[in-house]
Formats: structure tokens, sequence, C-alpha cells
């Protein structure tokens, strides 16, 4: 487990920035943005100054420690450069608006990681600005919506993510509702080692999730998604203009996968990303299998040297009084 993380400074990042946007530029400065857990987010600023942005994935930068995962387990830890440059190009062959790839180095020349420099957008993220201006939420919401239709009208030949889907490989498990029932239960099994309230319910949760999961019926379609949506995913063109970030776990499945992210996370704002003909028995699965997930997950990251473990405790606490919520409903 990594103990200590040394942030990049202007002198590491200067190859890379030489590389990517041209020997006529001087690299002057770098911030570390903050968020992201799985890789490294650097503001480059320019001696003109010109911003871009740095993504590094190494294992400095990744709080999770998780070792090398095999993409063709859709819900495996979703990071690294493939899955950037999959999710980047499958994104503007959809029309989907994300920061414009400028520069991708896998051969560690000029850092000893994997990087990519991309596109700074300035506006800010689309949670920032419904914070910030209440009055302007309904048209920011549109925009979102916009989005989020033309995303969604995309779909795949199979479940899976896009870096395996595009390049004609299989994912394992046979279906989405498999896979997450799957997950469900594995992350179960890590919260009930961590916390005793899930370990005292574990046999009813488990129950639950295999009562779910046998209501739902079989499906062929398989949606487009981000994954991970919530308005901090989001940033803003100058012109006010959405753009997805953080996009590794693209993947094509069940769009109330997305849905039941999406309501979490937009809270009072979902009503304006509500689609028509959501099933309703896949909804009542997958917000149980992520409630679960977000007390497994962040009580697990938390057992390393992640900076905030205050912020984690309470998404694992929010979430668990979620599912036994969930659970004393439908009992």
């Amino acid at each position: 487990m990594t103990t200590t993380r040394r942030p990049l400074t202007t002198t590491d990042l200067a190859p890379l920035a030489r590389a990517a946007l041209g020997p006529s530029r001087t690299l002057t400065g770098v911030e570390r943005l903050r968020g992201g857990t799985k890789k490294g987010v650097y503001r480059l600023i320019l001696d003109d100054d010109s911003t871009a942005v740095a993504y590094v994935w190494s294992a400095d930068e990744d709080y999770w420690d998780q070792p090398d995962a095999d993409p063709r387990d859709v819900f495996s830890h979703g990071t690294g450069l493939g899955l950037f440059t999959a999710a980047h190009d499958r994104l503007a062959a959809a029309g989907v608006r994300t920061p414009r790839l400028r520069y991708a180095d896998a051969t560690h020349t000029h850092l000893p990681a994997d990087a990519a420099v991309v596109e700074d957008l300035t506006g800010g993220s689309l949670e920032d600005a419904l914070a910030r201006d209440p009055e302007q939420a309904p048209q920011a919401m549109e925009r979102m919506a916009e989005l989020l239709a033309t995303l969604h009208s995309h779909t795949g030949p199979r479940f899976g993510k896009v870096a395996v889907v595009d390049k004609g490989g299989s994912p394992y498990g046979v279906s989405s509702e498999q896979r997450v029932t799957e997950g469900a239960l594995r992350c179960l099994a890590e919260a009930t080692r961590r916390d005793p309230r899930a370990a005292a319910v574990r046999r009813e949760l488990e129950e639950e999730i295999h009562a779910l999961a046998a209501g739902i019926r079989l499906r062929d379609r398989h949606t487009l998604i981000h994954g991970e949506l919530g308005a901090d995913h989001v940033l803003l063109t100058p012109g006010g203009q959405p753009a997805l970030i953080d996009i590794e776990g693209l993947m094509y499945f069940d769009v109330e996968h997305e849905h039941v992210f999406l309501r979490l996370r937009f809270g009072p704002h979902y009503g304006a990303l509500r689609a028509p003909g959501l099933d309703e028995a896949r909804l009542r699965l997958y917000r149980m299998a992520m409630h679960i997930g977000l007390v497994s997950g962040p009580l697990t990251l938390i057992e390393g040297d992640f900076p905030d473990p205050g912020r984690m405790r309470e998404i694992a606490e929010h979430n668990l009084h979620e599912a036994l919520s969930l659970l004393k409903s439908a009992s």
C-alpha cells in the first residue's frame, strides 16, 4: 500500500507539456485539481497564460491501490489510458461533448506513467454552477438533459466496457442484471466485514437482492452510459455547454443503472433528467446495489491514505441508511 504520495511538479510535467503542446511554449506552473481517486489531474499553466489539463495514471495517483483489473469485468477498477482513449473516441463519434484529447502517451517517454493532455474547460463544474446560480439551474439542466438524450440514444451489440465491446470483445457474464447482482453480493460481503450494522442484516439483504433480481426479465438493448454521472463529473464550456469528464467507466449497459446514479447525485435537479419507460424492477435492484456499493467502496478506500476520510465515512453512512431503509420498506 502506498503511504507517501508526492504531487507532480512543473519540472516533472514539463516534458509532457512540451510534447503535447509544442516547444514554443514553456510550462510555468501546475495545479493539482481536486477530486479524482484513480488518476492525477493537473492544470498546466503556460507562459502565454493558456492552459491545458494533464491526466496521469500511476500507482502514486490511485488511492484505491487495486491490482491491474480485467476490463472484461464491466465493474472492474475503471482506470487507465486505454479505457480513457476508447471512451473519448466513442463519445466524440456519438456527438457527446468531452474535453478534447490533445495528446496521449503510453510509452512512458515523458513521465514514468501513462499520461494524456486534454483541453482545459474553464467554465467550472455543473455542480458549482447549480450551487452558485440557482436561477440559472433550469437552463443548465435543460442543456444537461439534451446531452444525456444524445448519449443514451446510442447502443452497443452487448453489455460491457466500451473499450472491450468496440474492439469486438465480450464481457464476463450473461446479462447486465446478473453482473449487478453478483457485484451487489460481493460489495455486501465487503461491507459486512467493515460495519457491524451491515453484518447484522447480511442474510436479509442477500435475500432481498436475490428477490429483486428474480423479478427482472431479460432485455437485449444495451445503452451507452457514463456509469458514475454526477454534476461533479460535468464541466461547462465558456458558453455554458456541458461536457463529461471521468469517462473511463463508459459502458454499454442498462439505462436504469445510469438513472439510479443520476437520481442520487443530482437530487432536487433530477426531475429535469427523468426519462419515460424505465423498468421499475431494474431500478429497484440497481438502487439497492448502488447503495451497498457506496458503503463498501468508501470504507475500503479509507483503509488506505485517502486524504479526506471523513467525507468517505459520511458517504458510507448515508448509503448504509438508505440500504437499510429499502430493506425495511420491502419487508
